[in-house]
């Protein structure tokens, strides 16, 4: 516990416009993500071919749609964003395998890559000091 007041201190000491905007455009991102899945279900079965076979394929497709719904609105309002950003990470880990595992897109590979880097990054930085998270510290 220790560590992530370390971290969270560093972090609002150094605070950035432009990280709070990045961390806005990832659950935005994430929330279209989970919208496109949630309107598309034919689509994202697609997608999730290479893992068609596996126990509770179902489950997973659940898991994705509330994770990025959810975990999307979370992040944009900076509340429980590290927990937020954990739950991605299996999703994140999924998206990456399926290029390898199905068809490659080079395109999507990328832009998983890209997301779970912006997603560690937020894992240790935290939601920042303009994110309800900061505004309810403060309430105390």
């Amino acid at each position: 516990m220790g560590r992530v007041k370390t971290l969270n201190k560093w972090a609002n000491a150094h605070t950035y416009y432009a990280l709070d905007l990045l961390r806005i455009a990832l659950g935005v991102f994430l929330l279209i993500k989970g919208t496109l899945f949630m309107s598309n279900p034919v689509q994202f079965i697609e997608v999730m071919q290479p893992f068609a076979n596996m126990p509770g394929s179902w489950l997973i497709i659940h898991y994705v749609v509330a994770a990025h719904f959810v975990g999307g609105l979370l992040i944009i309002l900076g509340l429980f964003t590290r927990w937020s950003v954990i739950t991605q990470f299996p999703i994140l880990a999924g998206a990456i395998l399926v290029n390898f595992f199905g068809t490659m897109n080079v395109s999507n590979l990328l832009l998983a890559s890209l997301v779970l880097i912006v997603c560690v990054f937020f894992l240790f930085y935290g939601s920042g000091k303009h994110s309800a998270d900061y505004y309810l510290k403060m309430q105390k």
